[in-house]
């Protein structure tokens, strides 16, 4: 892949810039060979949708193609010649045969986010199979045991983040819970002109390399005149002492990013049709490498029915925000002509843009983007523990072997009774080293949090009196998640673990391929706790 930028295009304004080329995406005719590997492809309602297939057998061909998202052309790796690759629109309880062909000179691989099959059909280099070589065409087949909006994507070096992603959509047995009129797929990723391991290394340099809304003089005198001298000087010195910036948001930002909404960028403006009257479904699908949005559609409530896959009681919002690998399914019934679908970053960097229209053509007012808010203590999680010298507890003489504090209780002895999830924090003797800058000693679930930047909105004059944001306390299955009462037999703890400045992750203080694997029972039930010792916001996602 050709080396890009490391910097804005002089030739782009900041306007251009954030909004992209309005024809973009990937370039040329699609070849014979790709037409022909495709059994059905039928649009969605909608413009410049990528390809649907669907059926018990499908090929794909996993290739390089040229695109141009911002003026200038890169090298992209695509499924079947698209960015977003195509849609897949299956039925619960099919078996499919998904046949993908490796166009690339590298390995390759899918995995299919999830979706409940066999480990050996992950698609997980390395960990379920051992990819798939350059030339070779590796045969997925597994039975469709769930019904949903999901997505898959590339499990390859970065893959994903060069196009290779697309939606799948799994059609329930006996019908949908909440028929609708229209059904559009909309997925947001991110792209970069740069080479991404170009990207990583100079993160591993300057790990807020890409924040240009970092404190300022000007910041601190505003400050000064606001709290006093005194206090502006302990605020720098309380980040100062953390190792932390308090804008540092996102690890990317717009200044390499540019995002995307069904593979367009905001100048494209990708549309959704409808008809005055119609109940209109929208499958949000977070396809981003790296990037948190928070999504509303001004003038237009969105009653969310499903999250992840999984039918929830509806719960009517005006914004939510999701992070990379999350799905949310939305119901509206808009009555006007044209509304903006607008999704920002979480750094309020950039936006990827959308409309919802009765015709082609038509767009809406697109929103400013918010201003960029401080982290705070309130997002710390609890109280840290940044080592010996800010007088915290000192843990590292303790002695705490590799996953020493995963607790495995056996129930069926009657010893313990995991009734509820232990409120004592265990830190791995791992923990305490160079991979690790911080540790929560006292930690929140945040449950009933909107976030940063979400709350308050009104208080602010940034949003109507009336405007609501989804939490994950509004979250509440119907279904399937908590059908199997048994109590659990076992609790682990893992901390999601790190060092901002060497922009290095781990669980416990180890990176991958320094841990050793956690052993699980078949058919075993385990209450697994999930601990962000970070200050970064991270989805979690178990495979196979």
């Amino acid at each position: 892949m050709t080396k890009s930028l490391n910097r804005i295009p002089d030739h782009l304004t900041r306007r251009r810039f954030v909004q992209g080329v309005a024809i973009g995406g990937v370039l040329g005719l699609t070849p014979g060979w790709l037409q022909a590997g495709a059994q059905i492809k039928a649009s969605l309602r909608g413009h410049n949708n990528p390809p649907v297939l669907s059926g018990r057998e499908i090929n794909l061909v996993v290739a390089e193609n040229p695109v141009n998202f911002t003026g200038v052309t890169r090298m992209a790796t695509t499924i079947n010649g698209s960015i977003p690759a195509p849609t897949l629109r299956l039925r619960e309880g099919d078996e499919v045969t998904i046949r993908v062909t490796n166009r690339l000179s590298v390995p390759t691989s899918i995995h299919w986010h999830g979706i409940l099959l066999p480990y050996q059909m992950d698609g997980v280099p390395g960990i379920s199979f051992p990819g798939i070589a350059p030339g070779e065409t590796f045969t997925y087949r597994f039975k469709l045991r769930q019904s949903g909006t999901y997505w898959y994507h590339s499990h390859s070096g970065f893959q994903e983040m060069t196009g290779m992603y697309g939606a799948l959509i799994i059609e329930p047995r006996t019908g949908e819970r909440h028929p609708a009129d229209q059904d559009h797929v909309i997925q947001l990723s991110d792209w970069t002109d740069e080479d991404p391991m170009h990207v990583f290394s100079k993160l591993k340099v300057q790990s807020d390399i890409y924040n240009f809304s970092q404190p300022t003089f000007f910041d601190f005198s505003e400050d000064v005149a606001s709290m006093g001298l005194q206090a502006a000087l302990g605020k720098r010195r309380m980040w100062n002492q953390m190792r932390m910036n308090p804008t540092d948001l996102a690890d990317l930002s717009a200044a390499t990013m540019t995002f995307l909404m069904n593979g367009a960028a905001p100048a494209g403006n990708w549309t959704g049709l409808f008809n005055k009257g119609d109940r209109v479904r929208l499958r949000f699908i977070n396809a981003a490498s790296n990037s948190f949005y928070d999504v509303r559609i001004p003038g237009l409530k969105l009653t969310v029915i499903q999250a992840d896959g999984q039918d929830v009681e509806p719960v009517t919002v005006d914004e939510f925000r999701f992070g990379p690998g999350e799905t949310y399914d939305v119901v509206a019934e808009p009555r006007e002509d044209a509304y903006t679908i607008f999704a920002q970053s979480i750094d309020r960097s950039g936006y990827a843009r959308g409309t919802l229209a009765t015709r082609p053509g038509l767009d809406a007012p697109v929103p400013e983007l918010d201003p960029v808010e401080w982290l705070t203590m309130r997002d710390m999680m609890g109280a840290m523990n940044h080592g010996n010298s800010d007088g915290g507890m000192d843990h590292s003489q303790m002695d705490h072997g590799q996953h020493q504090h995963l607790d495995m209780h056996d129930m069926t002895q009657g010893k313990h009774q995991l009734k509820k999830p232990s409120s004592t924090v265990r830190h791995a003797r791992t923990e305490y080293g160079p991979s690790v800058d911080m540790r929560v000693d006292m930690p929140r679930t945040n449950l009933d949090d909107p976030g940063i930047g979400l709350r308050d909105l009104r208080q602010k004059g940034l949003r109507p009196k009336s405007h609501r944001v989804l939490t994950l306390a509004d979250l509440k299955s119907i279904d399937g998640i908590l059908a199997d009462r048994r109590p659990p037999a076992k609790e682990l703890e893992l901390h999601l673990t790190g060092n901002m400045e060497r922009y290095s992750w781990s669980f416990d203080g180890l990176e991958f391929g320094q841990s050793t694997p956690v052993s699980l029972r078949h058919n075993e039930r385990v209450r697994i706790i999930l601990q962000n010792d970070t200050m970064m916001t991270h989805p979690m996602h178990l495979h196979g």
